[in-house]
């Protein structure tokens, strides 16, 4: 850290004579600078390494320039950086200073580097050389940093910053780990204009968009000051050190107006974005998402303390910077980060917790060690609530469920899918509104579930009350045009025309709709060149009024989201539009529910990065208590604080059921345990076996076991659609619920083996889990066999167990009998592994077994001779 040797002296000489003047310090008069100037300034020893640089504080009128000679010991300075006065020396009194006359003055700060060979311990001089106008002097001193270095550091680590700004090192304490790539030479801050602004400069460069590394780099107390290259402005960034973390927060831009930006008239500097980057060595694990670089000795994470910095990571050979963006027209100043550093993933979780409580965050490293978290979800779907609750409960518990989500379509009136959203006005089922459901979660609880709430927070529906009759103004438009041409309400126009360019405008049919105050319009296609037109145009779209529209009326795109028939489009997240959406979902949430799911969060403007998270924390502010944890279907930085859970995928169909999870969830799952979080693994549907037009064998048993097999390899969870109509068709529900009972408990009383996560990873081979006779659950490897012709429903699985050959089989859809030609000596039947014994009829050299519910045949047949007699295996009847 930067030590001032030396601050103010009370004596000054001049050098060719016995003329001795006060340096003067905050209210004692100034020195009017109308000539040379020479003052002593002492040091009792000379740092032998280190920067030497001197402050002066003055005020002057603000059509004075104030460009004296300076030297130090007869050596004139290498550098000059100036800025306002309080700037440089806090401690000074910024209030402006009047002259008699009201003649207002600035007050500026100086700061003239020297190489360290000019310092002298005892007394240096430094000489003033003459200056324009009639400047005063208020201070003098002489800083020297015998380091040459910035430290910032806390109990847990250490950061070390050259006084060129760039990064020389990032030490975990406890560990010893140095996390830094020094020899990446890169500046801890860069600043990025559209173009250059200054006159000079913009003569010199090319007028684009310019980044301008960190040159520079200073402290004071707990202040950084950034400079970058120019004198033309520094920025003051504020720093918080606590337990983990170090927060760094942009203030602002220390400005000189007078000599660079006075002239122009605009607030200065027009900076469009500020970075913090740090470059960190590869680890074994990085987390996109979180944006950190980790393993079991040192993790490294540059995160945002609100949605508003753009925080990402570039890739570089072997290592990667890690930095946050702090973006005008977001939030530029007042924009904060973190760096987080610390020795192991529970030792960054505790101090990621503490960042979260400090700034007021959701809480998400709290849900990530909830039990919760891991459970697996009994979704509703499409109940008649709140009759039905009952057996939806019954059903829950028999597969041992603990969390159960209810759709916001549950409880308010829909249409076509998101037909309605944003109306949210209850369902006739739902009399008493928020009394009614308080009572139903009630009853949730009081059976030992926790009730989640399913939601699209952004969606507003095509029939709703904020699209017809009148289209709300805060509905959000992708691209903006101004109406060249009036539009009168009793004509029916075909054509119109607007100032903008229409090139690459939507031309996928639903989503061809312009807004223009209160009314959309739809369009066929559109002209290219001047004048732009849209043509084949319908007034009063979806049910709107059609009226008149004056030119120059500014209308635009409807942004209309890309799922479904479709029938929704999104709210202006730049508006209070979403604020006023999420209060009415937010009530219904507040009468009972502990978690969410934020779904169809992709459905905001650009940016992306910043508007996702920002609409799921907008809503989730609202809930009460603060959910458990939450899942989404988009996520972006900030959303690691609110989506422990990450995302579920969409429903995949019974035949496909596998192989989507080895496409999907299972790739993912890797992926996101980097960002120390879990995936679900569903979306699953229950699915009974039908027949018609689109016949399907239904959820079988192995389907989901595999499932639920590959989730647990990865500790993570999975969320089942359970329809009622579904569970009372399918004929092995019972069985199904069963095996997921199983999963969930082995998992829940801490029985799941870690020996066998390696084995789980390997999703080429399929697992069943099973209880042996003292009750203790045991993991076997089992495989498909055929079952006669492969036509029949019937579903076999073999695997060996104590010296024995094993099948597994049901009637996927139905009851029936199998004969199979296995000598009754060499079979015993059972309703379960360590169950009791099944009877079942011999047939000479066969044995004709029942094929309903979930059996198992235990044989002293080899596993070949097994897969022989089953595949010569016919189905009989009842």
């Amino acid at each position: 850290m930067k030590k001032r040797l030396m601050i103010v002296v009370a004596a000054c000489a001049c050098v060719c004579a016995a003329l001795a003047e006060t340096v003067f310090w905050k209210d004692a008069s100034p020195v009017t600078l109308d000539a040379t100037k020479t003052f002593e300034l002492r040091i009792d020893k000379a740092a032998k390494t280190g920067d030497v640089s001197l402050l002066i504080a003055l005020s002057a009128p603000v059509d004075d320039t104030f460009c004296p000679t300076v030297t130090l010991n007869g050596v004139p300075a290498i550098e000059e950086t100036h800025a306002p006065l309080a700037t440089w020396l806090p401690g000074f009194d910024a209030t402006p200073i009047r002259s008699p006359r009201e003649t207002r003055e600035i007050q500026a700060g100086y700061r003239y580097a020297f190489p360290l060979s000019a310092l002298k311990a005892g007394g240096n001089t430094v000489a003033l050389g003459p200056a324009v106008g009639s400047p005063k002097l208020h201070a003098l001193a002489l800083d020297v940093d015998p380091t040459g270095e910035i430290v910032v550091e806390n109990d847990d680590f250490r950061l070390v910053v050259g006084k060129d700004a760039c990064v020389k090192s990032l030490i975990v304490k406890k560990t010893n780990e140095e996390c830094a790539d020094a020899g990446m030479q890169l500046p801890l801050f860069t600043v990025t204009q559209d173009r250059p602004f200054h006159n000079e400069f913009k003569l010199i460069h090319p007028n684009k968009r310019t980044v301008c590394p960190a040159t520079r780099l200073r402290r004071n107390g707990d202040f950084l000051y950034v400079g970058f290259g120019h004198n033309l402005y520094e920025a003051q960034v504020a720093l918080k050190t606590a337990p983990g973390y170090v927060a760094f927060t942009l203030i602002g831009f220390a400005v000189d107006r007078r000599p660079t930006y006075d002239y122009l008239r605009m607030d200065l500097p027009p900076v469009t974005s500020f970075r913090i980057q740090l470059p960190v060595k590869n680890r074994a694990n990085f987390g996109n998402w979180l944006n950190a670089s980790w393993d079991e000795k040192a993790v490294v994470c540059v995160a945002g303390t609100s949605p508003h910095p753009d925080v990402d990571h570039e890739v570089r050979a072997g290592a990667k910077i890690l930095y946050a963006e702090a973006m005008a027209g977001i939030k530029l100043r007042g924009a904060s980060a973190a760096l987080l550093a610390a020795p192991g993933r529970e030792a960054f979780l505790d101090a990621m917790d503490t960042l979260e409580q400090d700034f007021g965050m959701p809480r998400g490293v709290k849900s990530r060690r909830s039990p919760d978290v891991q459970e697996a979800i009994f979704h509703l779907s499409g109940p008649s609530l709140p009759g039905d609750i009952d057996e939806l409960i019954a059903y829950a518990q028999q597969g041992g469920f603990k969390l159960m989500t209810i759709g916001y379509g549950s409880l308010f009136k829909t249409v076509g899918s998101w037909g309605l959203c944003g109306n949210y006005d209850w369902r006739d089922s739902f009399p008493n509104g928020e009394t009614d459901l308080k009572a139903m979660l009630d009853k949730i609880k009081a059976a030992g579930l926790k009730a989640g709430f399913h939601t699209l927070h952004s969606h507003i529906g095509l029939q709703s009350r904020y699209v017809t009759p009148v289209a709300d103004p805060r509905l959000n438009k992708t691209r903006r045009f101004t109406l060249a041409a009036p539009l009168h309400a009793a004509t029916n126009d075909t054509e119109i025309t607007v100032y903008e360019p229409t090139t690459d405008v939507v031309m996928y049919a639903p989503c061809r709709i312009l807004q223009f105050g209160g009314e959309l319009v739809s369009y066929e296609s559109y002209t290219t060149e001047p004048p732009y037109k849209f043509l084949g145009v319908k007034r009063g779209a979806h049910k709107t009024h059609v009226v008149a529209h004056p030119q120059g009326e500014v209308g635009g795109i409807l942004d209309i989201s890309e799922f479904g028939a479709p029938m929704s489009c999104y709210a202006d997240q730049n508006t209070d539009l979403q604020d006023e959406v999420a209060a009415k979902i937010a009530r219904a949430y507040n009468c009972g529910f502990e978690y969410v799911y934020l779904d169809g969060s992709e459905g905001v403007n650009r940016p992306f990065n910043y508007h996702v998270a920002n609409a799921q924390l907008r809503y989730w502010k609202l809930l009460k208590p603060e959910p458990s944890f939450g899942e989404g279907a988009a996520k972006t930085h900030f959303g690691w604080h609110m989506l422990a859970g990450a995302n579920a995928f969409d429903v995949f169909r019974p035949e496909i059921f596998k192989a989507k999870l080895r496409e999907f969830p299972f790739k993912q799952a890797p992926i996101t345990q980097q960002d120390m979080s879990r995936v679900d693994f569903g979306w699953w549907y229950f699915f009974s076996p039908s027949g018609g037009a689109r016949p399907t064998v239904g959820t079988q048993m192995d389907m989901w076991e595999y499932g639920a097999s590959v989730a647990a390899a990865w500790d993570c969870a999975i969320s089942i659609l359970m329809p009622t109509s579904e569970l009372k068709r399918h004929p092995r529900a019972d069985d199904i619920l069963e095996m997921m009972r199983r999963w969930g408990d082995c998992r829940r009383r801490g029985l799941f083996k870690d020996e066998w996560r390696p084995r789980l990873k390997n999703y080429a081979q399929e697992h069943h889990l099973i209880v042996d006779a003292k009750g203790n659950y045991d993991l076997v490897d089992y495989s498909q066999i055929a079952v006669g012709d492969g036509q029949n429903p019937v579903r076999a699985f073999v695997f060996s167990k104590d010296n024995a050959t094993w099948v597994v089989y049901w009637h996927g859809s139905g009851e029936g009998r199998l004969r199979l030609p296995i000598v009754a000596s060499a079979a015993t039947l059972y309703d379960d592994f360590a169950g009791k014994a099944v009877a079942f009829e011999q047939d000479g050299a066969s044995i004709i077994v029942p094929a309903t519910k979930r059996l198992y045949l235990k044989t002293t047949l080899t596993r070949d001779a097994v897969e022989r007699a089953f595949a010569a295996a016919a189905l009989l009847g009842k």
